[in-house]
């Protein structure tokens, strides 16, 4: 095969699923983000990757029910208030960043979730999209962490500089260990607050691993089970 004609194939593939995209740049994402923290132009090229994932993120949800203008006017306004906060530094930049980040991320999530269960039928982007919508609750509380360090410093601790705020990336794989019930991640919430959002996490991410991936490989399985009943007919006819 050409490079051009792989090329082709690339896009075609692509374009026919959406969330493949939203998931390799949230990937990418978790790669990257730790170079551009700690400098102005890390940071910078760090809210410049953030606008870009939110414009996957709204392509993605197009393929679903949520109205496109909410998920624009939501991440147009994240975006506005993320380089704000990033030039400024003003906590009440940063908390208007977060919620309406937050907010964006958890629209975009269930619109996922609900493109998922529209049907009957698994299509090979529903299963990427159980990838790309973990991501997408990862980052929405990731986020809401950030929200409550905002509002109330001192939230989170860590072996690495217990009494300092904690990072972006710290927080994100705070997020990512318990969405996931792996429970790794040496980032600790030890206030009040911080523990709820931190449970109602614990109990989202169980939810969404044993319903929702559970529910679709069911599908699947079935869709398998029906193609060989179909093929065992046929040959015996």
């Amino acid at each position: 095969m050409s490079t051009s004609a792989r090329y082709a194939s690339l896009r075609t593939f692509f374009r026919r699923h959406p969330s493949a995209i939203l998931l390799v740049a949230q990937l990418l994402g978790l790669l990257i983000y730790p170079a551009m923290e700690g400098t102005t132009g890390g940071r910078a090229a760090y809210e410049v990757f953030g606008i870009v994932v939110l414009c996957l993120a709204i392509v993605t949800v197009r393929q679903t029910r949520v109205p496109v203008a909410l998920t624009i006017v939501n991440g147009v306004a994240a975006a506005g208030f993320s380089i704000a906060g990033a030039l400024t530094n003003e906590t009440w930049l940063v908390v208007m960043s977060s919620s309406s980040h937050a907010l964006f991320y958890f629209i975009a999530g269930v619109a996922l979730v609900d493109y998922m269960l529209r049907d009957f039928e698994v299509t090979r982007d529903e299963l990427i999209a159980v990838a790309a919508t973990f991501t997408l609750f990862a980052w929405a509380f990731a986020y809401l962490f950030q929200l409550v360090q905002a509002l109330s410093p001192g939230s989170f601790t860590a072996a690495v500089d217990p009494e300092g705020p904690r990072s972006w990336i710290e927080l994100l794989f705070l997020s990512f260990t318990n969405l996931s019930s792996t429970g790794l991640s040496d980032v600790v919430p030890v206030r009040g607050f911080a523990r709820g959002v931190t449970m109602i996490e614990q109990l989202a991410g169980l939810v969404y691993l044993a319903v929702l991936t559970s529910y679709l490989v069911g599908l699947t399985m079935r869709r398998a089970a029906a193609t060989a009943d179909r093929k065992a007919k046929e040959t015996n006819e």
